[in-house]
């Protein structure tokens, strides 16, 4: 019998006990910090947090490009030194690299770890944290309901719309299987003998996917208290990191648990993050922090706008590979303030995206997400972003692909902001293919979720410039820190990568969680115990479910008749009914 079976009406018993709980864990379904996916067994609920989708996998296959490229349709295959040549159908040699020439595919959470259709519910933190969910909810037998907050699911449903034209847009007839075979991939060359779970990576979903899965989910607001089955509660707060970003309160009545996942202390456009609320947490889950600890998201900023004024001066374009959402609305925002004085007034700005005009106008109506200051804007009334302005005066012009009226209107010098980041599909591998032989020309990356050299290196070799300007406004170690003293959690589960120095920067102590005690370090595939300590429960207990009768011993008790209460380990209970014999220990009932 669970706690949660009896019926809620009656009176109310509370029990005080001192041992730490058992079955509250937590599983690990993904190795990416920053992509997570959790599953949470609290209080007989089943919670997934999070359902990133790991897009990192995709570096290891070909470009898809929009127009025919005789350079990359002429790659020689590759094959074993044993002469076997079954594998140069699959793999293509390009610049020194080995790539995998199919349709690209993603690294998905893990579905073996446990019965994800036991998962009651789903909490979404934001909406590059929510990728993955047509994966899970649409092949998985998951039946519950997913919680996020509108513009989450608004924004992520044009991230993946935009995500399946890409694919979908650029068919490939063949289907590339054979080098996952272990005994085949040990033999290859890196990064693809180095590549995780293989197994598991699978093509694209499909738009018919998406929207099934979209309509499981229900919409929050920040602050409103949702109850699960009657033993949880649950509470998203603004994190600060995005437009209706959340961390997430998990709490029964005696235990709290807060999810710490992209957030942001830095004044950016969404709502600043509340850290109030994080208080008295029994366990702090903690992830997404920064991808790059070392680099200031203002610094990047101003680079990135010199490097990009540099480029034009000298007749070159600019390429700027970019989601359609997020950082280009704040890139957007400090180019307008940056144009004029730069004499960059008569360069063409250009967004293309399926989603660019979508993405836009859902920047400017979610008001009430916005921080103060643009908030604030909309009751004068102005545009609380300054793209809106540079739309009017046809200085920033969006398109949904390459063809169409962007072919009539595109002149050069000029900026484009397109996608995929990745540099493996979308827009993005035209320009590529454009503007790569030209030392004028200059590409920036600006997101922080792919290895830039990784991503380039399909196209080299390259003559155009490129920039690294990574703006990651996430927490960092030092503003991770701050918060960890101000909330004081009990205990902080964290990803391993967080316990420890950068590989690369072993001796960089201050880029790592110190807290005290020690966190709990968790990685992809594990199970992890939380530390819980019980305190109390509260049972909700019919009169007639209980026999009025005790067996009576010193310093404890034992109840004939209900095996919940037998279960609990208790040393005292406490009732309106009953009285106490402090000196003895025992505990009588008035029949």
């Amino acid at each position: 019998m669970k706690l949660d079976d009896i019926s809620s009406s009656g009176p109310h018993i509370c029990v005080l006990a001192s041992r730490k709980v058992k079955g509250q864990r937590k599983y690990c379904l993904s190795g990416h910090p920053t992509l997570p996916c959790n599953v949470l067994k609290f209080k007989s609920t089943t919670i997934m947090l999070d359902c990133g989708l790991d897009m990192t996998s995709t570096l290891n296959f070909l470009p898809l490009p929009l127009v025919q490229s005789p350079r990359l349709s002429n790659l020689p295959g590759w094959s074993l030194k044993d002469g076997n040549a079954f594998l140069d159908k699959e793999l293509k040699e390009c610049s020194g690299h080995v790539f995998v020439d199919s349709v690209p595919e993603f690294c998905l959470p893990e579905t073996e770890l446990i019965d994800l259709s036991t998962v009651d519910v789903i909490l979404i933190s934001n909406y590059h944290c929510m990728m993955a969910l047509p994966y899970i909810t649409e092949h998985t037998g998951f039946t519950g309901t997913v919680y996020a907050t509108e513009p989450t699911v608004q924004i992520g449903r044009l991230l993946m719309e935009e995500l399946v034209n890409f694919i979908e847009r650029v068919p490939k007839a063949q289907s590339a299987s054979l080098w996952k075979n272990k005994d085949i991939q040990r033999l290859l060359p890196s990064p693809l003998k180095d590549a995780v779970e293989v197994s598991t990576w699978r093509r694209c979903y499909t738009m018919q996917e998406v929207n099934s899965a979209l309509s499981k989910i229900q919409l929050v607001g920040y602050s409103q208290k949702i109850e699960l089955f009657g033993a949880v509660q649950v509470t998203p707060l603004s994190s600060g990191y995005a437009l209706g970003s959340s961390n997430w309160i998990i709490q029964s009545h005696y235990e709290k648990v807060s999810y710490v996942s992209g957030s942001s202390l830095l004044t950016t456009h969404p709502q600043p993050m509340d850290q109030a609320s994080l208080k008295n947490s029994d366990v702090l889950i903690l992830t997404g922090l920064t991808q790059i600890p070392t680099a200031n998201p203002d610094g990047m900023v101003g680079e990135f706008c010199s490097n990009l004024a540099l480029t034009v001066r000298n007749g070159g374009n600019v390429l700027v590979p970019c989601y359609p959402s997020g950082v280009i609305y704040d890139l957007l925002e400090c180019l307008y303030q940056y144009i004029d004085s730069a004499g960059l007034s008569n360069i063409p700005f250009y967004f293309i995206s399926p989603v660019a005009n979508s993405s836009l106008e859902f920047s400017q109506i979610f008001a009430e997400w916005l921080c103060h200051n643009k908030q604030s804007k909309v009751y004068l009334p102005e545009p609380p972003f300054p793209h809106a302005e540079l739309i009017q005066t046809n200085k920033l012009k969006h398109y949904p692909s390459i063809h169409g009226d962007f072919s009539n209107d595109f002149r050069q010098p000029c900026v484009v902001f397109t996608g995929h980041p990745s540099l493996r599909f979308g827009d993005v591998v035209h320009f590529m293919e454009l503007w790569g032989k030209s030392s004028l020309n200059t590409v920036i990356f600006t997101e922080p979720d792919f290895s830039y050299l990784e991503a380039l290196a399909p196209y080299q070799p390259l003559a155009m410039k490129c920039i690294y300007c990574p703006i990651d406004t996430r927490l960092n170690f030092i503003q991770v820190s701050k918060l960890l003293k101000e909330v004081q959690p009990l205990h902080v589960v964290c990803p391993e990568q967080y316990t420890q120095p950068p590989p690369a920067q072993s001796h960089r102590m201050d880029l790592m969680i110190e807290c005290q005690p020690p966190a709990m370090s968790y990685r992809r595939a594990e199970v992890l115990a939380l530390p819980f300590k019980r305190r109390y429960e509260k049972i909700e207990i019919m009169p007639e479910q209980c026999d009025p009768v005790m067996a009576q011993r010193l310093g404890g008790w034992r109840c004939w008749c209900c095996p919940v209460l037998n279960c609990l380990p208790a040393v005292g209970f406490f009732h309106p009914s009953w009285t106490s014999h402090k000196s003895t220990g025992q505990f009588s009932l008035h029949s």
